[in-house]
């Protein structure tokens, strides 16, 4: 693990979704959606324009692994079937290589459900090597959305020497059925997709969290969740 008082962060646009949330981060909110249609607007125009789709430049990621803070795990990964104000996406990694001759190159990434997500920012920043032999463990605070499982299906078909398994902490509007249709892909390229159980979460806990003399029990309904979870997700596979 990298430095404790460092972490590793992906700032971006928030993607949307309904949540309760306090009124100046409403404001805040409303200001960022006015800048997301501004910049639709011009790339709209753009491909009016130009007859051809013109892509706004975004700025890169930041990358700074580190420990994650207790706060942001209690509250993000809780599996809670509604994610009111659970506005980003944690991802935590863990990455072995064969014969086990160097250590596991672990960390988190974070995003706030922006236009390039923490699944996407990975493969670019943190694993850009396509001929890398290695095993990738992934525990997400939520399952892919439709633009990642696509992603990262099509990584998986190039990259054959890769072994991507994901431990989801809940599963993104999995009633929308081009979600359910992403998830399939994914596992139909080879990603091992999973429910985070309750041992899961001590994992993570005990492995990414800056957690000092803190002890973590989880949450009353933690295993019900998680009998809920494996439930839906069962059915999306079937």
């Amino acid at each position: 693990m990298a430095d404790r008082n460092s972490r590793l962060s992906v700032k971006r646009k928030e993607k949307k979704k309904p949540e309760k949330v306090p009124e100046q981060q409403k404001k805040d909110e409303e200001k960022r959606n006015g800048e997301n249609e501004g910049a639709a607007s011009a790339e709209a125009k753009n491909s009016d324009e130009n007859g051809e789709f013109q892509p706004i430049e975004l700025p890169p990621f930041e990358i700074v692994t580190g420990w994650m803070s207790p706060f942001y795990f209690k509250f993000q990964f809780r599996n809670v079937e509604y994610s009111s104000g659970r506005n980003k996406t944690l991802l935590c990694f863990r990455v072995d290589t064969p014969g086990g001759s160097a250590d596991p190159l672990k960390g988190y990434m974070e995003d706030e459900h922006a236009t390039a997500h923490a699944e996407e920012a990975f493969f670019e920043q943190v694993l850009p090597n396509a001929s890398q032999e290695c095993d990738v463990t992934w525990y997400v605070s939520s399952s892919p959305c439709v633009s990642c499982a696509a992603k990262l299906a099509t990584i998986l078909q190039q990259r054959k020497k890769l072994r991507l398994c994901i431990f989801c902490s809940r599963l993104f509007e999995w009633e929308e059925p081009e979600i359910a249709e992403g998830l399939k892909a994914l596992v139909r390229a080879g990603c091992k997709l999973r429910m985070m159980k309750p041992s899961d979460f001590l994992h993570v806990w005990e492995a990414y969290v800056e957690k000092e003399d803190q002890s973590f029990t989880p949450w009353e309904d933690c295993q019900e969740n998680y009998n809920y979870y494996v439930e839906k997700l069962a059915d999306i596979l079937k």
